[in-house]
């Protein structure tokens, strides 16, 4: 492998995500061939500290491979319904995972190796039924490495302070917007705090991340400035998801500092890195690595699909950018502002539109199942 001009070997290029820059690099995909073939551990052996997985992945994983047949054909034939069975099809997948994650979890001291699973997406606006789910996949699996991810709705902000208060480990999905990240934030605040009053002395073992969604955030952007059409407007193309990513950076260097988190840190509290999510790039005009090159910096995680991934070992450069030029982003921002985009506006469309995919893909997943156990019956 060669170094592609910045000094570090391509594992080395991954591995020097951490120990150069402090973040850490996660995977976002898993299936069942990659933990019994050996791929996963080879991918935690090159630097990969954690893991992601929403319903999409799941979806595609099961429809796409007899890996799993063998274990669905035994639970339905043994009177499993078809929903209780997708669940342990995922939660075996999700053990697997977690196995795999566990040494980087153990040596990292409970602050990274962390897989995560996803409540059923339809619940999203409902915040009893999400918190009563999240609590059940956390009682279920049981491990002090799995994060369940909740979405970060108006509804989903409740049941985040709720499980962290419990000290239940928490992603937190489909972010958007500085101010949506904002309120996840104080949420997860609120939710220590509440801890500590309910008589807990050491919140050491309680993590969450922020899931801030970058490229969905330009492709829909992108669309709003090509309808504008002017010079001007144009040369904002594919500038505002790292912009915005940027600004939360700055808001979270300031969230976390202060007297108030400073009594919570002397506790243990762990600070909710920013997480950054969808990070493949959508328009091939793109640089590959786009994403990634530009969000690197202390106290974050980038999710990557393993084709993000790959090509960010043979040529990503490894240097911290997320805070290098905070007026850059402001000035990106408040010009996309100053064209018309409504930048709140574009965060409600992409929310729904990330709710509606992955429950779409649940959805689907479980017709295919039924129809797979129609035929075994």
């Amino acid at each position: 492998m060669t170094d592609g001009g910045n000094g570090s070997t391509a594992n080395g290029r991954l591995q020097g995500l951490y120990s150069e820059c402090g973040q850490s690099p996660w995977l976002d995909n898993l299936r069942r061939g990659w933990i019994t073939g050996g791929e996963l551990d080879a991918w935690v052996e090159q630097g990969i500290r954690g893991l992601t997985s929403n319903p999409s992945i799941f979806q595609k994983a099961i429809e796409s491979s007899p890996d799993y047949d063998e274990q669905f054909g035994d639970l339905v034939c043994g009177g499993t319904s078809v929903d209780d069975a997708y669940w342990q099809l995922v939660t075996s997948d999700i053990r697997g995972a977690l196995r795999a994650l566990e040494g980087v979890h153990e040596a990292s001291g409970g602050t990274d190796g962390f897989v995560s699973v996803e409540v059923d997406p339809s619940l999203a606006h409902d915040q009893a039924a999400t918190t009563q789910a999240a609590r059940d996949l956390h009682e279920a699996i049981a491990r002090p490495n799995l994060m369940v991810k909740i979405p970060g709705t108006l509804e989903g902000l409740g049941a985040i302070r709720q499980m962290i208060a419990e000290g239940r480990s928490i992603n937190v999905t489909l972010i958007f917007s500085v101010a949506r990240y904002e309120q996840v934030a104080e949420a997860y605040l609120s939710g220590l705090e509440d801890r500590v009053a309910s008589g807990a002395a050491d919140l050491a073992g309680v993590a969450s991340v922020a899931s801030f969604f970058v490229s969905r955030t330009d492709t829909e952007v992108d669309r709003r400035l090509d309808s504008v059409g002017t010079p001007s407007a144009l040369g904002l193309r594919g500038r505002t998801a790292v912009a915005q990513a940027q600004a939360a950076y700055g808001r979270f260097g300031e969230i976390f500092s202060g007297p108030r988190w400073e009594r919570l840190a002397a506790l243990g509290a762990q600070v909710q890195r920013p997480l950054w999510a969808s990070t493949s790039t959508k328009n091939p005009a793109y640089p590959d690595t786009l994403y990634v090159d530009e969000l690197i910096g202390p106290h974050t995680v980038n999710t990557m699909p393993d084709d993000t991934l790959v090509a960010f070992c043979d040529h990503g450069k490894l240097r911290r950018t997320v805070d290098a030029d905070q007026s850059a982003a402001s000035y990106v921002l408040d010009a996309v502002q100053e064209h018309g985009i409504d930048l709140d506006g574009v965060a409600d469309t992409l929310e729904a539109q990330g709710v509606a995919a992955f429950t779409k893909s649940f959805d689907e997943l479980l017709v295919s199942l039924q129809t797979k156990a129609d035929s075994i019956a």
